[in-house]
């Protein structure tokens, strides 16, 4: 797959709504279509039940991604959509995306990026107020992935490629007013792939990139695929100045990560589709206990499908048609096998099911330990 937001203050906190059916929207599909929503009941103050929106955090999507202009394998198929993705997200609960970077120059794209398509909700926002990460809703990464570690070397100066990414980290760090990079990465080892980088270059550059968050004080969004020994090993030698991390997208045993969890407190573990696609998988992500699990989508892949062993736990869903079939890119349909942030929804649901729990209370959970790790000015504040 691919690889691919804050931290001023948060004035309140988001509790959450459970999941039911997605309206769909009619045969004449209106230009603004009512989007999918959930509400539950909590319980405040005394015993009176009130209605609230479930809130997500997608701490990894790769919105910068050809798809997201209508572009698939080289072929445009439809125009570009990502506004509309982006307020289906809003629509259905999502708070806040981390764009995942995976190079240098997607580093300055997603921080482009953010600038023009974030647009705070008129609830969380004032004229005269300065913009904070409560009321931002994008933000980002700056690393390069093991897949592409190739790129230091073949800048012809790899030591000024990683000084180029520290800079970027720096300046536009979410420690700063106005900032939007939250994390260090995407980083780590791919042993699946190593057709695109071997895995010496990997090791090195992994390893290098733990400069960034010793410079920059940020926490690290790390990738970790069959190489969890070496993996570990370099994490385990560079805890000195590292703020913790998440391990995105995780497909690993439970012996791994219980290895990964015990090496630092502020470890987590993303999941999303790819994390589910198995009935072993499902058994791993039982065991994990809830305060350190993260959720994302890894959009716009690594979405949930008929064939993974969860699926028939979904209940929100959109409709969703062949990239060559939709009626338009603002009908309310999805395009069939492309993951977005609103299908987060779903992450939780499948979650909730394996491991018997409530999805509100579990939502909430998942949504604090992003604050704990990414956003610490808001999880202060909660």
């Amino acid at each position: 797959m691919r690889v691919s937001l804050a931290c001023r203050l948060a004035t309140r906190v988001h509790t959450a709504l459970r999941v039911g059916l997605a309206s769909t929207p009619s045969s004449s599909h209106p230009r603004r279509p009512k989007p999918a929503r959930v509400t539950t009941a909590t319980m405040s103050g005394g015993d009176a039940p009130t209605k609230r929106r479930r809130s997500y955090i997608d701490v990894g999507a790769n919105l910068t991604d050809g798809m997201f202009r209508g572009e698939y394998h080289g072929k445009t198929y439809h125009d570009p959509d990502l506004d509309v993705v982006l307020r289906r997200g809003w629509d259905a609960g999502v708070e806040k995306v981390m764009v995942t970077a995976g190079t240098l120059s997607e580093a300055r794209e997603a921080l482009e990026l953010a600038e023009r398509f974030d647009h705070p909700s008129a609830e969380t926002s004032g004229a005269d107020d300065e913009p904070s990460t409560s009321t931002r809703r994008l933000f980002t990464t700056v690393g390069v992935h093991p897949t592409r570690c190739g790129e230091f070397e073949a800048s012809g100066d790899a030591d000024a490629y990683l000084e180029s990414l520290t800079a970027i980290a720096r300046e536009h760090s979410c420690r700063k007013a106005g900032g939007r990079v939250v994390a260090v990465g995407e980083c780590g080892l791919d042993y699946d792939r190593i057709q695109f980088c071997d895995p010496e270059t990997q090791r090195i550059w992994f390893e290098k990139q733990f400069e960034i968050t010793r410079a920059t004080g940020l926490p690290m969004f790390l990738h970790m695929r069959a190489a969890a020994e070496d993996f570990t090993a370099i994490v385990k030698q560079n805890l000195d100045g590292f703020n913790g991390g998440c391990v995105h997208s995780f497909t690993g045993t439970w012996e791994e990560a219980r290895a990964l969890l015990d090496l630092h407190p502020d470890i987590y573990v993303g999941i999303n589709g790819c994390s589910l696609r198995t009935e072993e998988s499902l058994e791993v992500v039982k065991k994990l206990p809830n305060d350190r699990i993260m959720i994302e989508t890894d959009a716009p892949w690594c979405g949930i499908k008929p064939s993974h062993p969860g699926h028939s736990s979904i209940q929100t869903k959109w409709p969703a048609k062949d990239k060559k079939k939709r009626g338009g890119i603002d009908t309310g349909e999805t395009v069939k096998d492309r993951s977005e942030p609103c299908h987060i929804a779903q992450v939780l649901e499948v979650l909730a099911a394996v491991k018997g729990e409530d999805a509100d209370e579990l939502a909430e959970i998942y949504r604090r330990n992003t604050l704990k790790l990414f956003f610490p000015e808001e999880h202060a504040a909660l």
